[in-house]
C-alpha cells in the first residue's frame, strides 16, 4: 500500500515489483498532479522573478544614480584640490633685499597651482603720487612677468596698498596677508648697515620695509613668516630669519 501510495503522488517506481504497471486513472492523476505541481511552481517562480526583477531595478537605478553622484563629486573635489595650493604673499619693492625674498621664494616655495601674491606698499605721504603710481604698477608688472618666466606653473597675482597715515606698515602687512588668507609671507632682511633712527622708522621712508618692519611681522603674522637676504651679491646662500630662528644660513 505504501509503494502505491508513493508512485501515485510522487510518481516513484518500486524495485520490488518492476512489472507492475499503473492503472490509467493513476497515471492521468499523477500527471494532472505533476502538472499543476509545476504550473504552480513555475507561477511562484516567474512571480518572485518579477518582483525581484522590477526591485532590482530600481534599486540598481537609486544606487547607480547614487553611485555616480558621489564619484562625480569626488572626481570634483580631487580637481578642486589639485589646482588650488598654497598662497605665498612677498612683500616687494625696488630694493635689492625684496628682489633676492622673490628670488627664494621662487626657488624655494612656490610649486605647481600655488599662488605668489606680489603686495608693495605705497606711501600716502609722497608728492608726486600720480608718479609713484605709475613706477609701483611698472615695477608689480615687471615682477610678475619675472615669476611667471621662473615658474610656468605658478599664479601670480599683485596689490598695491596704500599706508594709510598713522598706520605701521607692519601692522598693514600682517593684516593685509590675513585678509588675503595667505599660508607663508615672505620679506627682503635689510643689512645692518643703518643708524638706529632709520631703523626704527616703519611707518615710511627708504626703498626697503625696515628691520622693525620684518620683526613686527615675524612676531604678529598669524602665517608662517619669513625674511630672507642674499648672503652676499655674488652668492653664497641665503640668511633666513623666522620665529625661531635668527640669520640662519641655508647654503643653496
Amino acid at each position: 500500500m505504501c509503494s502505491n501510495y508513493a508512485r501515485m503522488c510522487f510518481g516513484v517506481s518500486s524495485p520490488s515489483s518492476p512489472r507492475s504497471k499503473p492503472k490509467g486513472r493513476s497515471k492521468r492523476h499523477d500527471s494532472c498532479a505533476v502538472n499543476t505541481s509545476l504550473a504552480v511552481e513555475e507561477h511562484s517562480t516567474t512571480d518572485l522573478l518579477n518582483r525581484y526583477s522590477s526591485f532590482s531595478k530600481g534599486e540598481l537605478s537609486a544606487t547607480e544614480a547614487s553611485l555616480n553622484h558621489m564619484v562625480e563629486e569626488s572626481s570634483e573635489d580631487s580637481k578642486s584640490e589639485e589646482s588650488i595650493g598654497n598662497k605665498i604673499m612677498v612683500v616687494v619693492d625696488s630694493s635689492l633685499e625684496a628682489k633676492g625674498a622673490l628670488e627664494w621664494a621662487l626657488s624655494h616655495t612656490a610649486q605647481t597651482h600655488d599662488t605668489i601674491l606680489l603686495l608693495h606698499l605705497a606711501n600716502a605721504a609722497d608728492t608726486n603720487e600720480k608718479f609713484d603710481g605709475i613706477m609701483a604698477f611698472e615695477l608689480l608688472h615687471s615682477l610678475k612677468k619675472l615669476c611667471q618666466i621662473s615658474k610656468p606653473g605658478v599664479l601670480v597675482e599683485v596689490a598695491l596698498v596704500e599706508v594709510e597715515e598713522g598706520k605701521e606698515k607692519g601692522q598693514m602687512i600682517v593684516e593685509e596677508a590675513k585678509r588675503q588668507g595667505v599660508s607663508l609671507l615672505v620679506l627682503g632682511q635689510e643689512r645692518k648697515r643703518l643708524t638706529w633712527w632709520q631703523l626704527g622708522c616703519s611707518g615710511g621712508g627708504g626703498q626697503g620695509v625696515g628691520e622693525v618692519v620684518v620683526e613686527y611681522c615675524i612676531q604678529n603674522a598669524a602665517c608662517m613668516t619669513v625674511a630672507v637676504r642674499k648672503k652676499n651679491s655674488n652668492g653664497g646662500g641665503y640668511l633666513i630669519s623666522t620665529k625661531l630662528h635668527k640669520n640662519f644660513w641655508l647654503l643653496a
